[in-house]
Parts: C-alpha cells; sequence; structure tokens
C-alpha cells in the first residue's frame, strides 16, 4: 500500500480496505438515478460507435437521388427502410448518426489523452520542482488561457488542414493547461504531507515520489476533469465541422450534418435536428456521469 493512503484498521488487510472503498463509492454512484440515466445513454452511444457497421441499416455515403428528403418514418411519407429520414442526396440519416458517433467519441477521447498527457506532465513538474520550472511552466499556462480555446482551433486547423489527426493534435494542445493547474495545485498541498517527508527520510528518489506517492492520489481529480473535458472536445470538434475546418468531408461528422442540413431546415426539418440531437444526448449523458462521479469519488459527499 503507498505510504500516502490512509491506513486501515487493524486487522484489516490493505487490498480489502480498497475493496471496499471502490464498493462504496461505486454505491454511491449507482444510488443516483441521473448517473445511471446518464450511464445508459452513453453505453448505447459507444455501442453505436463499436459496431457501427453492422447496426447501420445503410452505408453513411450512399446516395440515392429519387429518396431525397425522405421523411422519418412516423411523418407522412416516411419509410421504413430510413426511419429518421434521408438528407438532400439521399442519404441515410440513421446511418450517418451512427457513424458520427465513432468520430466525435474517437476525437473526444484521443484529444483528451492527449491533453492528460501533457498537463499532468507539466503539472507534476511544475508542483513538484518549484522554482524556475514553476515560473516558466505556470507562465506558458498563463499565455495560453489568455487565448479563447476554439480560436486558437481555428487558426491552427486552417494553418495545418482538416483531418481527424490535425482535430485531436489540436485539441489535445489547447485543453492541456487545466490539467497543470489543478494537478500542480495538489502537488502543493501533497509534498509536504508526513508521508512525503517519511519517503524522503527512506531515500526514496524524485521519481518514485511522484510516480508512487504523489500522482496516485491526483487520480481522482484527473479521471473527474477527464470525463467531463470529453464532452467539451466533442462539442469544440462539432463546431469546427459545423465551420467547415473539422475532419474534411471524408468522414460524416455531427456538426457537418448539422451544417449541410441549416439550408434546407424549411423543407426538411429532420437534417439538423436529429445531428443536433445526438450532440446533446451525448454531452448530457457524459456531464452527468462526469458530475455524479465527482460526488461519488469525494469522500466529503455523503
Amino acid at each position: 500500500m503507498a505510504i500516502g493512503t490512509l491506513a486501515p484498521p487493524l486487522g484489516v488487510p490493505a487490498g480489502a480496505e480498497r475493496t471496499t472503498e471502490r464498493s462504496r463509492t461505486w454505491r454511491k454512484f449507482a444510488r443516483n438515478p441521473a448517473a445511471i440515466a446518464g450511464a445508459l445513454i452513453l453505453f448505447m452511444v459507444v455501442g453505436a460507435a463499436v459496431f457501427a457497421p453492422w447496426i447501420a441499416p445503410h452505408e453513411p455515403a450512399r446516395q440515392s437521388l429519387i429518396r431525397r428528403f425522405t421523411p422519418p418514418v412516423w411523418a407522412e411519407a416516411g419509410k421504413t427502410a430510413h426511419i429518421l429520414g434521408t438528407d438532400q442526396v439521399g442519404r441515410d440519416i440513421l446511418s450517418r448518426i451512427i457513424h458520427g458517433a465513432r468520430i466525435s467519441l474517437m476525437v473526444g477521447i484521443a484529444a483528451v489523452a492527449v491533453s492528460m498527457t501533457v498537463g499532468v506532465t507539466l503539472g507534476l513538474l511544475s508542483g513538484f520542482l518549484q522554482g524556475r520550472v514553476d515560473t516558466v511552466i505556470m507562465t506558458v499556462v498563463d499565455v495560453t488561457l489568455s487565448f479563447p480555446p476554439l480560436l486558437l482551433a481555428l487558426a491552427f486547423v486552417a494553418a495545418l488542414g482538416p483531418s481527424v489527426t490535425t482535430i485531436i493534435v489540436v485539441l489535445g494542445l489547447t485543453g492541456w493547461e487545466r490539467y497543470t493547474r489543478v494537478v500542480r495545485a495538489e502537488v502543493l498541498a501533497l509534498r509536504e504531507k508526513d508521508f512525503m517527508e517519511a519517503a524522503r527520510a527512506m531515500g526514496a528518489s524524485s521519481a518514485r515520489m511522484v510516480l508512487r506517492h504523489v500522482l496516485p492520489n491526483t487520480f481522482s481529480s484527473i479521471i473527474v476533469m477527464s470525463t467531463l473535458q470529453v464532452a467539451q472536445a466533442i462539442l469544440q470538434e462539432a463546431a469546427l465541422s459545423f465551420l467547415g475546418v473539422g475532419t474534411g468531408s471524408a468522414y460524416p461528422t455531427w456538426g457537418q450534418m448539422i451544417s449541410l442540413g441549416r439550408d434546407f431546415v424549411s423543407v426538411a426539418w429532420w437534417l439538423p435536428t436529429f445531428p443536433g440531437l445526438a450532440i446533446l444526448l451525448t454531452v448530457l449523458a457524459i456531464n452527468l456521469v462526469g458530475d455524479r462521479l465527482r460526488d461519488a469519488l469525494d469522500p466529503r459527499v455523503g
């Protein structure tokens, strides 16, 4: 057991104590109806993204001009073959939404992985080393925070060209500063604790102290921040795709579908509506899970 964790009661094995803590956290999370609803929606979105080639009723790029502007199945002239209707060139809306979920989730998760790696590393260095290293890193953080993230992302994508890789790197490198500030604050609070002094007295190296004792004590904050930032990354990707500088036209994305459908909203309301609802439900589900996960991991919340 790490020195930085609380010692279990006498006679209780450390492994049993950790299992009890995990069970307590899960019970707090499972008792919240909003958390369960968000988790179920998120489970369906992730399932649709993973199994998109098998569950999508049509190829997302297949066009059929004789079926253009087919309304949803419950509307007059709707067809069961196209449950959510078709767009201006006859592409199936439901199939494009399902395949669009793959891009949104992939961009969101990968961008957060980049942000988390950069931000946590710099936060640990800044808080543990302090001095000039801390000053330089926090100056860079302050400068980065002075730029609007979406405007910065627009500039980079316009310079590098739209692609999935570009969007992931750009969004990842415009969200790392939040991790740096939070991790640095927690490291500053942890580095003077008794268990850190004990580790120093036992001759632990700086790298071991950071990886073995400091980093594990920041996991809760990192997990919650990562969960909530996935939702922000999905919104940013949708905004960039809506503006025409997203992942390009090779992939169906929710923001791109809204952008293409806005010109036909008066004759085909379903074109921008259903992709917008997909963004709304996905982001809402992630936020619900993230908020309730934060409460479940916080020992001060009963």
